[in-house]
């Protein structure tokens, strides 16, 4: 039996899809954008970026030279990769997850940013059909040198 001051479930169902929508669209207003610099060539760079799409992050892509950027924002040639990107003041290089992105962000340690240098199987973006993932390190790079920030098997932490 329905009471006059109970919302009807119709009512209840419309507000929850409201509350989910609004906090999809605050978690997306919550991360600064990504900026991505990427060679026109390359497929599995684009398939970085829908990763970070799909973890919540806005990202605009930008087609060209790369490496006069890496040298510019101070990427360290051996931790370099195929493109490179820069959100919240830090440099992403490579194929790092969303996740790490996430927190580094959070945690905002002293550094430039992230690497994971060369193009690991099974990292976002990488990933081939048949084929295990590799387990792999994101590097903290900076002027105060480089640590292990995290460690990955594919997409997921190890």
């Amino acid at each position: 039996m329905r009471s006059d001051t109970m919302p009807s479930r119709r009512a209840l169902l419309a507000g929850l899809a409201a509350g989910l929508a609004l906090g999809r669209g605050a978690l997306a207003e919550g991360l600064p954008p990504v900026a991505v610099t990427k060679d026109p060539n390359c497929g599995c760079c684009e398939k970085w970026v829908t990763h970070l799409r799909e973890s919540g992050f806005t990202v605009t892509v930008t087609e060209g030279p790369v490496n006069p950027l890496k040298i510019r924002l101070g990427v360290p040639r051996e931790l370099a990769s195929c493109h490179t990107a820069q959100v919240g003041g830090y440099v992403v290089e490579g194929h790092v997850p969303a996740g790490a992105i996430k927190r580094l962000l959070a945690e905002k340690p002293k550094g430039t940013g992230l690497s994971v240098p060369g193009m690991p199987v099974g990292s976002p973006g990488m990933e081939v059909d048949g084929m295990e993932p590799d387990t792999y390190e994101v590097t903290l790079f900076g002027p105060e040198g480089r640590s292990v920030f995290a460690r990955y098997r594919g997409a997921e932490v190890a």
